[in-house]
Protein backbone atom coordinates (compact mmCIF):
# COMPACT_ATOMS: atom_id res chain seq x y z
CA UNK A 1 0.00 0.00 0.00
CA UNK A 2 1.48 3.55 -1.14
CA UNK A 3 -0.77 5.68 1.14
CA UNK A 4 -4.23 6.59 1.97
CA UNK A 5 -5.98 9.95 2.60
CA UNK A 6 -9.40 10.86 4.12
CA UNK A 7 -11.90 12.51 1.35
CA UNK A 8 -14.90 14.80 3.06
CA UNK A 9 -17.41 14.91 0.75
CA UNK A 10 -20.09 18.28 0.77
CA UNK A 11 -22.12 15.59 -1.28
CA UNK A 12 -21.39 12.50 -3.45
CA UNK A 13 -21.20 13.02 -7.42
CA UNK A 14 -23.56 10.51 -9.03
CA UNK A 15 -21.05 9.46 -11.77
CA UNK A 16 -17.55 9.89 -10.53
CA UNK A 17 -18.31 9.95 -6.11
CA UNK A 18 -15.39 12.78 -5.80
CA UNK A 19 -16.10 16.14 -7.63
CA UNK A 20 -14.15 16.45 -10.72
CA UNK A 21 -11.05 18.18 -9.38
CA UNK A 22 -10.74 15.62 -6.99
CA UNK A 23 -10.53 13.50 -9.23
CA UNK A 24 -7.88 15.12 -11.54
CA UNK A 25 -5.76 15.70 -8.74
CA UNK A 26 -5.94 11.76 -8.01
CA UNK A 27 -5.55 11.01 -11.65
CA UNK A 28 -2.05 13.06 -11.50
CA UNK A 29 -0.74 11.24 -8.35
CA UNK A 30 -1.58 7.62 -9.17
CA UNK A 31 -0.13 8.20 -12.40
CA UNK A 32 3.11 9.64 -11.00
CA UNK A 33 3.12 7.09 -8.17
CA UNK A 34 2.84 4.31 -10.89
CA UNK A 35 -0.84 2.80 -8.39
CA UNK A 36 -2.66 -0.14 -10.40
CA UNK A 37 -5.28 -0.86 -7.12
CA UNK A 38 -7.05 1.95 -5.55
CA UNK A 39 -9.55 0.73 -2.63
CA UNK A 40 -12.03 2.82 -1.64
CA UNK A 41 -13.43 2.26 1.91
CA UNK A 42 -17.01 2.48 1.35
CA UNK A 43 -20.22 1.74 -1.27
CA UNK A 44 -18.82 2.80 -4.79
CA UNK A 45 -22.24 2.53 -8.02
CA UNK A 46 -21.03 0.00 -10.80
CA UNK A 47 -21.63 3.41 -12.77
CA UNK A 48 -19.08 5.29 -10.18
CA UNK A 49 -16.72 2.56 -10.20
CA UNK A 50 -16.20 2.13 -13.93
CA UNK A 51 -15.91 5.98 -14.52
CA UNK A 52 -13.36 6.37 -11.87
CA UNK A 53 -11.53 3.22 -13.38
CA UNK A 54 -11.69 4.45 -16.85
CA UNK A 55 -10.41 8.04 -15.88
CA UNK A 56 -7.67 7.03 -13.81
CA UNK A 57 -6.48 3.84 -15.34
CA UNK A 58 -6.70 1.86 -12.52
CA UNK A 59 -8.34 -1.03 -10.93
CA UNK A 60 -11.06 0.09 -8.04
CA UNK A 61 -12.43 -2.08 -5.16
CA UNK A 62 -15.14 -0.71 -2.76
CA UNK A 63 -15.48 -1.85 0.93
CA UNK A 64 -17.36 -5.00 -0.05
CA UNK A 65 -15.78 -6.56 -2.84
CA UNK A 66 -11.85 -6.19 -0.67
CA UNK A 67 -13.91 -8.10 1.68
CA UNK A 68 -15.08 -10.65 -0.76
CA UNK A 69 -11.55 -10.57 -2.37
CA UNK A 70 -9.64 -11.49 0.93
CA UNK A 71 -12.29 -13.85 2.09
CA UNK A 72 -12.00 -15.62 -1.16
CA UNK A 73 -8.22 -15.66 -0.93
CA UNK A 74 -8.83 -17.72 2.63
CA UNK A 75 -11.37 -19.91 2.58
CA UNK A 76 -9.75 -23.51 3.00
CA UNK A 77 -12.90 -25.46 3.62
CA UNK A 78 -15.47 -26.80 1.83
CA UNK A 79 -18.06 -25.04 3.54
CA UNK A 80 -15.59 -21.82 3.42
CA UNK A 81 -15.34 -21.91 -0.61
CA UNK A 82 -19.04 -22.39 -1.50
CA UNK A 83 -20.31 -19.61 1.12
CA UNK A 84 -17.30 -16.98 -0.57
CA UNK A 85 -19.05 -18.26 -3.90
CA UNK A 86 -22.52 -17.49 -3.22
CA UNK A 87 -21.68 -14.24 -1.69
CA UNK A 88 -19.97 -12.88 -4.82
CA UNK A 89 -22.54 -14.00 -6.80
CA UNK A 90 -25.39 -12.00 -4.23
CA UNK A 91 -23.40 -8.98 -4.83
CA UNK A 92 -22.83 -9.34 -8.34
CA UNK A 93 -26.34 -10.15 -8.96
CA UNK A 94 -27.16 -6.63 -6.77
CA UNK A 95 -24.85 -4.67 -9.14
CA UNK A 96 -26.37 -6.04 -12.43
CA UNK A 97 -29.32 -3.15 -12.10
CA UNK A 98 -26.94 -0.23 -12.58
CA UNK A 99 -23.79 -2.05 -14.28
CA UNK A 100 -25.42 -2.59 -17.96
CA UNK A 101 -25.66 0.43 -20.00
CA UNK A 102 -26.84 -2.00 -23.02
CA UNK A 103 -30.27 -2.53 -21.90
CA UNK A 104 -31.82 -1.83 -24.98
CA UNK A 105 -29.12 -4.65 -26.68
CA UNK A 106 -31.32 -8.14 -27.28
CA UNK A 107 -31.09 -11.59 -28.22
CA UNK A 108 -33.68 -13.96 -29.57
CA UNK A 109 -34.04 -17.60 -28.03
CA UNK A 110 -36.63 -20.63 -27.63
CA UNK A 111 -39.36 -19.82 -25.42
CA UNK A 112 -38.08 -22.44 -22.67
CA UNK A 113 -34.89 -19.65 -22.25
CA UNK A 114 -36.59 -16.58 -22.16
CA UNK A 115 -38.14 -16.11 -25.34
CA UNK A 116 -37.41 -13.83 -28.04
CA UNK A 117 -36.37 -10.20 -26.94
CA UNK A 118 -34.81 -11.35 -23.86
CA UNK A 119 -32.22 -8.33 -23.19
CA UNK A 120 -28.86 -9.26 -21.91
CA UNK A 121 -29.28 -8.41 -18.58
CA UNK A 122 -32.16 -10.99 -17.93
CA UNK A 123 -29.96 -13.40 -19.01
CA UNK A 124 -27.36 -12.46 -16.95
CA UNK A 125 -29.48 -12.39 -14.12
CA UNK A 126 -30.72 -16.07 -14.85
CA UNK A 127 -27.60 -16.99 -15.23
CA UNK A 128 -26.19 -16.09 -11.51
CA UNK A 129 -29.39 -17.20 -10.35
CA UNK A 130 -28.72 -20.97 -11.94
CA UNK A 131 -25.67 -20.57 -10.02
CA UNK A 132 -27.07 -19.50 -7.14
CA UNK A 133 -29.18 -22.42 -7.22
CA UNK A 134 -26.88 -25.23 -7.46
CA UNK A 135 -24.39 -23.03 -4.64
CA UNK A 136 -27.07 -23.74 -2.73
CA UNK A 137 -27.97 -27.62 -3.56
CA UNK A 138 -24.09 -28.27 -2.73
CA UNK A 139 -24.18 -25.94 1.01
CA UNK A 140 -27.24 -28.22 1.69
CA UNK A 141 -25.32 -31.33 1.89
CA UNK A 142 -22.29 -29.54 3.57
CA UNK A 143 -24.62 -28.68 6.18
CA UNK A 144 -26.38 -31.68 6.48
CA UNK A 145 -22.66 -33.07 7.03
CA UNK A 146 -21.66 -30.44 9.74
CA UNK A 147 -25.62 -30.60 11.90
CA UNK A 148 -24.66 -34.81 11.73
CA UNK A 149 -21.10 -33.43 13.72
CA UNK A 150 -22.82 -31.56 15.87
CA UNK A 151 -25.37 -33.81 17.02
CA UNK A 152 -22.47 -36.15 17.58
CA UNK A 153 -20.81 -33.26 19.41
CA UNK A 154 -23.88 -32.77 21.68
CA UNK A 155 -23.90 -36.29 22.91
CA UNK A 156 -20.60 -35.58 24.28
CA UNK A 157 -21.06 -34.01 28.09
CA UNK A 158 -18.19 -31.46 27.50
CA UNK A 159 -18.99 -27.96 27.25
CA UNK A 160 -18.03 -25.86 24.06
CA UNK A 161 -16.05 -22.25 24.70
CA UNK A 162 -16.05 -20.27 21.32
CA UNK A 163 -13.39 -17.63 20.43
CA UNK A 164 -14.96 -14.56 18.79
CA UNK A 165 -13.18 -11.01 18.26
CA UNK A 166 -12.44 -8.25 16.01
CA UNK A 167 -10.76 -9.42 13.06
CA UNK A 168 -6.67 -10.13 13.53
CA UNK A 169 -7.38 -9.65 17.20
CA UNK A 170 -5.29 -12.89 18.12
CA UNK A 171 -7.98 -15.57 18.34
CA UNK A 172 -5.98 -18.12 16.46
CA UNK A 173 -2.64 -17.67 17.85
CA UNK A 174 -4.69 -17.95 21.39
CA UNK A 175 -6.16 -21.04 20.28
CA UNK A 176 -2.70 -22.49 18.99
CA UNK A 177 -1.36 -21.88 22.63
CA UNK A 178 -4.11 -22.97 24.30
CA UNK A 179 -4.73 -26.40 22.28
CA UNK A 180 -1.17 -27.11 21.08
CA UNK A 181 -2.88 -27.00 17.55
CA UNK A 182 -1.17 -25.31 14.27
CA UNK A 183 -3.73 -23.27 12.68
CA UNK A 184 -3.02 -20.53 10.43
CA UNK A 185 -2.47 -17.35 12.35
CA UNK A 186 -0.51 -14.67 10.90
CA UNK A 187 -0.79 -10.95 10.75
CA UNK A 188 -3.67 -10.09 8.62
CA UNK A 189 -7.27 -9.94 8.17
CA UNK A 190 -9.39 -12.94 8.47
CA UNK A 191 -6.76 -15.40 8.58
CA UNK A 192 -9.50 -17.47 9.90
CA UNK A 193 -12.85 -18.33 7.86
CA UNK A 194 -13.15 -22.04 8.67
CA UNK A 195 -14.58 -22.79 11.71
CA UNK A 196 -11.62 -25.32 13.94
CA UNK A 197 -12.20 -27.42 17.24
CA UNK A 198 -10.54 -29.17 19.67
CA UNK A 199 -10.64 -30.76 22.56
CA UNK A 200 -8.73 -29.33 25.78
CA UNK A 201 -8.48 -30.79 29.37
CA UNK A 202 -8.28 -27.70 32.10
CA UNK A 203 -5.92 -27.53 35.24
CA UNK A 204 -8.81 -29.24 36.75
CA UNK A 205 -9.03 -32.11 34.86
CA UNK A 206 -12.38 -30.87 33.20
CA UNK A 207 -12.56 -30.90 29.69
CA UNK A 208 -13.68 -28.86 26.77
CA UNK A 209 -14.14 -27.93 22.97
CA UNK A 210 -12.72 -24.86 22.19
CA UNK A 211 -13.77 -23.69 18.59
CA UNK A 212 -11.73 -21.01 16.92
CA UNK A 213 -14.28 -18.40 14.49
CA UNK A 214 -14.16 -15.79 11.79
CA UNK A 215 -13.19 -12.84 12.79
CA UNK A 216 -15.85 -10.23 13.26
CA UNK A 217 -15.45 -6.60 11.10
CA UNK A 218 -17.22 -3.28 11.59
CA UNK A 219 -20.24 -2.67 8.54
CA UNK A 220 -19.96 -6.04 7.48
CA UNK A 221 -21.30 -6.43 4.18
CA UNK A 222 -25.66 -7.57 4.17
CA UNK A 223 -23.89 -10.24 1.47
CA UNK A 224 -21.42 -11.74 3.90
CA UNK A 225 -24.13 -11.92 6.93
CA UNK A 226 -26.03 -13.85 5.45
CA UNK A 227 -23.66 -16.22 3.89
CA UNK A 228 -21.13 -16.52 6.69
CA UNK A 229 -23.91 -17.15 9.52
CA UNK A 230 -23.52 -21.14 9.08
CA UNK A 231 -19.66 -19.84 10.38
CA UNK A 232 -20.56 -18.43 13.23
CA UNK A 233 -23.32 -21.03 14.33
CA UNK A 234 -20.76 -22.85 16.78
CA UNK A 235 -21.16 -18.83 18.73
CA UNK A 236 -25.05 -20.07 19.24
CA UNK A 237 -24.36 -22.97 20.97
CA UNK A 238 -21.30 -22.19 22.95
CA UNK A 239 -21.41 -22.44 26.80
CA UNK A 240 -19.23 -20.16 27.31
CA UNK A 241 -17.72 -17.12 24.95
CA UNK A 242 -14.03 -16.08 25.03
CA UNK A 243 -14.22 -12.22 23.87
CA UNK A 244 -10.73 -11.62 22.55
CA UNK A 245 -9.49 -8.03 21.79
CA UNK A 246 -6.40 -6.38 20.40
CA UNK A 247 -5.84 -4.27 23.81
CA UNK A 248 -2.77 -2.74 21.76
CA UNK A 249 -5.19 -1.33 18.68
CA UNK A 250 -5.95 1.99 19.01
CA UNK A 251 -9.57 1.63 18.34
CA UNK A 252 -10.34 -1.33 20.69
CA UNK A 253 -13.31 0.08 22.32
CA UNK A 254 -14.67 0.92 18.92
CA UNK A 255 -14.45 -2.96 17.99
CA UNK A 256 -15.46 -4.53 20.99
CA UNK A 257 -18.67 -2.34 20.70
CA UNK A 258 -18.98 -3.64 16.65
CA UNK A 259 -18.13 -7.66 18.20
CA UNK A 260 -21.12 -6.93 21.13
CA UNK A 261 -23.58 -5.67 18.20
CA UNK A 262 -22.77 -8.59 15.73
CA UNK A 263 -23.30 -11.18 18.68
CA UNK A 264 -26.47 -9.72 19.41
CA UNK A 265 -27.69 -9.35 16.06
CA UNK A 266 -26.68 -13.43 15.89
CA UNK A 267 -28.95 -14.17 18.65
CA UNK A 268 -26.58 -14.33 21.20
CA UNK A 269 -28.59 -14.01 24.78
CA UNK A 270 -27.28 -12.52 27.85
CA UNK A 271 -27.85 -16.12 29.04
CA UNK A 272 -24.16 -16.99 27.78
CA UNK A 273 -21.25 -16.30 29.89
CA UNK A 274 -18.69 -13.97 28.51
CA UNK A 275 -14.87 -13.59 29.40
CA UNK A 276 -13.04 -10.83 27.80
CA UNK A 277 -9.99 -11.87 27.11
CA UNK A 278 -7.44 -8.10 26.69
CA UNK A 279 -4.74 -10.33 24.31
CA UNK A 280 -1.27 -8.57 22.83
CA UNK A 281 -0.04 -7.12 26.19
CA UNK A 282 3.56 -7.67 24.40
CA UNK A 283 2.66 -4.50 22.70
CA UNK A 284 2.22 -2.71 25.40
CA UNK A 285 4.49 -0.40 27.18
CA UNK A 286 5.29 -0.82 31.05
CA UNK A 287 2.99 1.87 32.12
CA UNK A 288 0.17 0.82 30.16
CA UNK A 289 0.50 -2.37 30.95
CA UNK A 290 0.12 -1.46 34.61
CA UNK A 291 -3.00 0.44 34.08
CA UNK A 292 -4.49 -2.26 31.88
CA UNK A 293 -3.69 -4.88 35.29
CA UNK A 294 -5.35 -2.02 37.45
CA UNK A 295 -8.80 -1.65 35.11
CA UNK A 296 -9.34 -5.37 34.71
CA UNK A 297 -9.14 -6.15 38.40
CA UNK A 298 -11.94 -4.23 38.89
CA UNK A 299 -14.13 -6.39 35.98
CA UNK A 300 -14.74 -10.29 37.20
CA UNK A 301 -14.42 -11.85 33.63
CA UNK A 302 -11.56 -9.71 31.85
CA UNK A 303 -8.06 -11.06 32.04
CA UNK A 304 -5.08 -9.50 30.35
CA UNK A 305 -2.93 -12.17 28.28
CA UNK A 306 -0.18 -12.53 25.67
CA UNK A 307 -1.29 -15.36 23.43
CA UNK A 308 2.12 -14.92 21.21
CA UNK A 309 4.55 -15.06 25.20
CA UNK A 310 1.95 -17.54 27.10
CA UNK A 311 1.64 -14.77 29.92
CA UNK A 312 -1.66 -15.11 31.69
CA UNK A 313 -3.25 -17.86 29.55
CA UNK A 314 -2.68 -20.11 32.84
CA UNK A 315 -5.10 -17.51 34.50
CA UNK A 316 -7.17 -17.52 31.94
CA UNK A 317 -7.42 -21.27 31.45
CA UNK A 318 -8.42 -21.50 35.72
CA UNK A 319 -10.81 -18.48 34.60
CA UNK A 320 -12.35 -20.32 32.46
CA UNK A 321 -12.53 -23.80 34.31
CA UNK A 322 -14.20 -21.48 37.30
CA UNK A 323 -16.92 -19.56 34.89
CA UNK A 324 -18.44 -22.68 34.13
CA UNK A 325 -18.68 -24.05 37.45
CA UNK A 326 -19.91 -21.03 38.75
CA UNK A 327 -22.76 -20.76 36.23
CA UNK A 328 -24.10 -23.98 37.32
CA UNK A 329 -27.32 -24.38 39.90
CA UNK A 330 -29.01 -26.97 40.88
CA UNK A 331 -32.59 -28.12 40.49
CA UNK A 332 -34.99 -30.86 41.14
CA UNK A 333 -37.25 -32.46 38.38
CA UNK A 334 -40.17 -34.39 37.88
CA UNK A 335 -40.51 -36.63 34.52
CA UNK A 336 -43.29 -38.27 33.09
CA UNK A 337 -42.43 -41.64 32.00
CA UNK A 338 -43.70 -40.52 28.53
CA UNK A 339 -41.42 -37.80 28.44
CA UNK A 340 -38.46 -39.98 27.73
CA UNK A 341 -36.52 -37.69 25.07
CA UNK A 342 -36.46 -34.87 28.07
CA UNK A 343 -34.77 -37.33 30.02
CA UNK A 344 -32.00 -38.81 27.44
CA UNK A 345 -31.56 -35.18 26.83
CA UNK A 346 -30.39 -34.75 30.51
CA UNK A 347 -28.03 -37.96 30.62
CA UNK A 348 -26.65 -37.18 26.89
CA UNK A 349 -25.81 -33.36 28.63
CA UNK A 350 -24.29 -35.29 31.76
CA UNK A 351 -25.81 -33.01 33.98
CA UNK A 352 -27.65 -35.31 36.12
CA UNK A 353 -26.63 -35.78 40.00
CA UNK A 354 -29.45 -38.53 40.65
CA UNK A 355 -32.60 -40.26 39.63
CA UNK A 356 -34.82 -42.31 41.30
CA UNK A 357 -38.77 -43.69 40.26
CA UNK A 358 -41.49 -43.29 41.56
CA UNK A 359 -45.20 -43.57 40.31
CA UNK A 360 -45.58 -40.25 38.32
CA UNK A 361 -42.15 -40.82 36.94
CA UNK A 362 -38.71 -39.99 37.29
CA UNK A 363 -37.16 -37.74 40.06
CA UNK A 364 -34.12 -36.22 38.62
CA UNK A 365 -31.61 -33.98 40.45
CA UNK A 366 -29.75 -31.79 37.89
CA UNK A 367 -26.60 -29.47 37.89
CA UNK A 368 -27.10 -27.47 34.62
CA UNK A 369 -26.22 -23.83 32.85
CA UNK A 370 -28.67 -20.98 32.29
CA UNK A 371 -27.85 -21.87 28.52
CA UNK A 372 -29.22 -25.69 29.66
CA UNK A 373 -31.96 -24.68 31.32
CA UNK A 374 -33.47 -22.74 28.45
CA UNK A 375 -32.86 -25.80 25.57
CA UNK A 376 -34.43 -28.42 28.02
CA UNK A 377 -37.53 -26.11 28.25
CA UNK A 378 -38.04 -25.65 24.33
CA UNK A 379 -37.51 -29.89 24.03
Amino acid sequence: MRGAEVIRLARVAPGTLLGSGKVAELKDRFHDDHIDLVIVDGTVSPVQQRNLEKEWGVKLLDRTSLILEIFADRARTREGVLQVELAALSYQRTRLVRAWTHLERQRGGFGFVGGPGETQIESDRRAIDDQVIRLKRQLEQVVKTRELHRAARAKVPFPIVALVGYTNAGKSTLFNRITGAEVLAKDMLFATLDPTMRGVTLPTGAKIILSDTVGFISDLPTQLVAAFRATLEEVLSADLILHVRDISHPETGEQAADVADILTSLGVGEDTPQIEVWNKLDLVDASQREALSAQAALRPRVLPVSALTGEGVEKLLTLISATLDADRTEAALTIAFDQGRKRAWLHEQNIVQHETEAEEGWHLTVRWTARQQNRFRRL
